[in-house]
């Protein structure tokens, strides 16, 4: 099928305000996969009405060249143990009910969407699942059904596997309930979705962590990555006692959301003594918050755009077919609460941004680089790492060198370059950085020359 790069449009599609346009910005950024939410509030606000406005603006921006990847929520007013219309999703009080909503998503969306997904990291319990592993087996193996049922060709996708099971040990709750699933809903899915967060460099080991969970059941299914981005806070672990003093448990319905903006909190007020000492704050830790001083911010953007590139590369290598990136925007126009974790997390690392008519036409910086890497990767097929770099095969044309020296998240532009001989069959090259400055490169003799640093450089 090739390698697709794709990007996440976010988690709450048409659910806080209308539906807009997305997927044309992001095949103009080369995206091949676009991964959207629905949750079933939405469609079936109350018994038997059914609200199609979000699913039919989505499929309505759908021209047949880029792949749908739609994650189905099973949050609900009515028809779950725990009412609500945005998180924590929970298992339905009737399963058949919930058969029957996810058969009548599929069967209006007529083949147009190629993944359905089942809830999102729901080892992540009470935040993304609010109920136990044998629930969600339950409610796994509902939606299988009416996929199978209502389309042949689409693809099952297991709720995400998440930083909270892949930075924790065996025996962990977490890990105990991805034992469980795999064990238990092995029949009911045909794709592992990965979340490769947390340091680059762990990608491998990640994707290695998917597969080894599948064979200890005795199978493995294909892995897609559903979620990469940073830098986060995660990346810093003399950061953690932040991370224990903010965080606090996610509103459970749209409207209580909307009705604690501004509102006194305890995740608001932890974040809001940080903002009130920011100058004072590790820089690590600054260059993750709004308004940071601008040349935190301009070394943020350019971890980012590294990170990327990194990221996707070494996923590649493992074996990863679908990488999709988090995320392509902010949730709606005109909303920005910067005391809010979510904000802290993730709030710089949206590809563009909304203009003043609530378009999305603004590119951040790190755009140009998932255009860029999406046009150097077009036509990749299979990526092995060699010789401390990553070498890509290209249907289409001649192969790939993505090339970068490990080095520090924050300091590793410090480092003096080193000096990287690779094999090369043809008698020229061309190299150009994640930024797409021109890089220099001496072929001879078989090979090419080029220095390396943390800044990857793609050689073709």
């Amino acid at each position: 099928m090739g390698f697709r790069l794709g990007v996440v449009r976010g988690i709450s599609y048409g659910l806080f305000g209308p539906p807009g346009e997305f997927v044309a910005q992001a095949e103009d950024l080369g995206a091949g996969l676009v991964r959207a939410y629905l949750y079933w509030s939405q469609v079936e606000p109350e018994p038997g009405r059914f609200d199609w406005t979000a699913a039919d603006a989505l499929l309505g921006q759908l021209d047949g060249d880029v792949e749908v990847w739609l994650t189905l929520c099973s949050s609900s007013p009515w028809a779950t143990r725990q009412a609500t219309t945005f998180l924590p999703p929970s298992p339905a009080k009737q399963p058949d009910e919930y058969e029957r909503f996810v058969r009548e998503v599929v069967q209006h969306c007529q083949s147009r969407i190629l993944y359905y997904q089942c809830d999102n990291e729901p080892s992540n319990t009470d935040l993304l699942w609010a109920g136990s592993a044998e629930e969600y087996v339950t409610q796994l193996r509902a939606l299988h059904r009416a996929v199978r049922a209502a389309d042949g060709s689409a693809k099952v996708v297991l709720g995400g596997c998440g930083y909270d099971v892949l930075s924790s040990p065996p025996g962990s709750a977490p890990r105990a309930f991805f034992d469980h699933v795999l064990d238990a809903g092995r029949d009911a899915f045909d794709a592992f979705d990965v979340h490769l967060y947390g340091p680059p460099g762990n990608v491998p080991d990640y994707v290695g962590q998917a597969r080894g969970m599948m064979q200890k059941y005795g199978y493995e299914r294909p892995i897609l990555a559903g979620e990469q981005a940073g830098p986060l806070l995660f990346e810093f672990p003399e950061l953690d006692p932040v991370l224990g003093e903010a965080f606090a448990s996610v509103p459970a319905d749209a409207a209580e959301l909307v009705e604690l903006a501004g509102q006194d909190t305890p995740e608001r007020r932890a974040l809001a003594s940080l903002y009130r000492r920011i100058d004072d704050l590790p820089p690590r830790l600054q260059m993750l918050m709004d308004g940071c001083d601008g040349a935190l911010s301009a070394k943020r953007d350019r971890i980012a755009r590294r990170q990327l590139v990194v990221r996707t590369a070494l996923a590649l290598a493992a074996g990863v077919q679908r990488v999709a990136y988090w995320q392509l925007a902010p949730e709606v126009a005109g909303y920005h609460d910067k005391y809010q974790m979510m904000d802290l997390l993730f709030g710089r690392l949206a590809l563009l941004d909304f203009d003043a008519d609530g378009e999305l036409t603004h590119h951040r910086a790190a755009a140009e680089t998932f255009r860029l890497l999406a046009a150097e990767l077009a036509g990749a097929t299979t990526a092995e790492r060699r010789d401390g770099a990553v070498r890509v095969e290209r249907s289409d044309r001649g192969p790939l060198w993505i090339v970068w020296a490990d080095g520090d998240t924050f300091d590793g532009e410090d480092g003096d370059p080193a000096e990287v001989t690779l094999p090369w069959e043809s008698e020229s090259a061309s190299a150009v950085d994640a930024f797409g400055a021109p890089v220099p490169v001496t072929c001879a003799d078989g090979s090419i020359t080029v220095a390396a640093t943390v800044t990857p450089v793609f050689v073709s």
